[in-house]
């Protein structure tokens, strides 16, 4: 089963995300920022991250960037989840290199998992 890595500097939305992807069926990592989730991913591999965009030390946007860099996490698919809702927000966020981008509002409402399940290379 592919590992997640679910980054927020958030303790109550880091743990509301895990156990959404944990009673999905995923295992998940986390991390409390991006400085922390790029030593995460070196020492544990992950086939996904979902990251908060506004964070200390490295943002969700430095660590889309870091990852896309770098040629081990180049491919790994990376979702930013925000409460920015601009298109501004959304193209840099893309432009970043996110895979996908979701606005907080948006993850309960199930399309965390949708767009789980669309970028993960299927398990089977």
């Amino acid at each position: 089963m592919p590992r997640i890595l679910v980054c927020d500097d958030s303790i109550t939305t880091r743990f509301a995300m895990k156990s959404l992807l944990e009673i999905a069926g995923y295992p998940v990592v986390t991390a409390a920022d991006g400085e922390e989730a790029w030593s995460v991913l070196d020492r544990v591999h992950c086939q996904l991250v979902v990251s908060d965009w506004q964070m200390p030390r490295l943002d969700g946007v430095g660590l889309a960037r870091r990852m896309k860099r770098h040629p081990m996490f180049r491919r790994t698919p990376i979702i930013l989840v925000t409460s920015l809702d601009s298109q501004e927000d959304r193209a840099e966020g893309l432009e970043a290199g996110a895979d996908g981008y979701l606005v907080k509002r948006e993850v309960e409402r199930g399309k965390l998992l949708e767009l789980v399940r669309q970028l993960l290379p299927s398990s089977g």
